[in-house]
């Protein structure tokens, strides 16, 4: 199963020509396109599906989502291995 993940956004930059992020997932850091966000900047959470951002959402709806993913233990599978720092 493919789960949007949500994560917080902590810096951009531009990487092959597309908008880039790297984003955090309560102290799991992976990349992310952030070009289908076009708003999105640091500091905002997105839901992240596959290495692309597909919505912004509020920082609680973020923390609560987080919260239920944890509870079936299933985010760790879902975000795969981390990028270095």
């Amino acid at each position: 199963m493919c789960l949007g993940v949500p994560g917080k956004i902590v810096e951009t930059y531009e990487k092959g020509g597309l908008k880039m992020a790297k984003v955090d997932f309560g102290g799991i850091f992976r990349e992310a396109c952030l070009d289908y966000v076009d708003d999105a900047k640091v500091g905002d959470y997105c839901v992240i599906h596959v290495g692309f951002a597909i919505s912004i959402l509020s920082e609680a709806e973020a923390m609560e989502t987080l919260e239920l993913l944890r509870q079936i233990g299933s985010i760790e599978e879902e975000l795969g291995p981390e990028i270095p720092s």
